[in-house]
């Protein structure tokens, strides 16, 4: 029996291998080709953000006072006949407390400051006060002072602050505390200049300047009494 034989053109494909159309490459899927591009740019921004926020240091913050100029105003004019003599500087620390009562007497808080100040006095005599006399034939001046006293007392305001400040949770703020702090400052420092010592001081200090400037003036000798 006579078997059929394919021929061998009819085993190929109809179109030769350089006919067919070449395969198109797959597709990308959403963001495939660009998704490692823009993961990358955005870890570069991240570590970038970080190293900024590492590296560059903060900004202190400031703060400047403006004075807003306004007239000055002179109110009085003295001529004052004082002899300074003495110079003290004192240093003190107000402890000052404000109690306070809340809710019915039930809570008991306080508003407390601690200032640190720093001041002067100035001691010396009033010759306004004073009685002169000379006798010109044994060119003795006689002088009759009154007693050293405190002339001025001042705070240094380089030196005086507010070292702390603490108000209870129901406690009133006590805007004159400050004040009140300055004055007990004030007031020891006049303590200071009228002890004794420190009179004693002033007067010998007086003594010394006014023999000589009379002695300069042509006074033999110089008699000072203290009244």
């Amino acid at each position: 029996m006579r078997h059929a034989h394919a021929h061998p053109a009819l085993l190929t494909d109809p179109l030769s291998s350089a006919e067919r159309t070449p395969e198109a490459p797959p597709r990308p899927t959403r963001g495939g080709i660009w998704a490692p591009v823009l993961v990358s740019a955005a870890l570069a921004g991240v570590i970038g953000a970080g190293a900024a926020y590492f590296v560059m240091p903060h900004a202190a913050p400031t703060s400047k006072l403006e004075v807003r100029p306004t007239n000055d105003v002179l109110v009085a004019v003295k001529d004052l006949s004082r002899l300074e003599v003495t110079e003290i500087r004192v240093e003190k620390v107000v402890d000052l407390t404000d109690k306070q009562s809340r809710l019915f007497g039930y809570v008991e808080t306080q508003d407390s400051m601690l200032l640190v100040a720093s001041g002067s006095a100035v001691i010396g005599v009033d010759l306004e006060k004073m009685k002169a006399t000379y006798d010109d034939e044994r060119r003795v001046a006689h002088l009759d002072l009154p007693e050293p006293e405190t002339l001025s007392v001042s705070l240094d305001p380089d030196a005086t602050y507010v070292y702390r400040r603490d108000t209870g949770m129901l406690a009133k703020r006590n805007e004159q505390l400050e004040s009140s702090a300055r004055k007990e400052a004030h007031a020891a420092i006049e303590r200071a200049a009228n002890d004794p010592d420190v009179k004693t001081r002033a007067k010998a200090q007086a003594e010394r300047q006014l023999t000589a400037l009379l002695k300069q003036a042509g006074a033999k000798d110089v008699e000072i009494r203290w009244h």
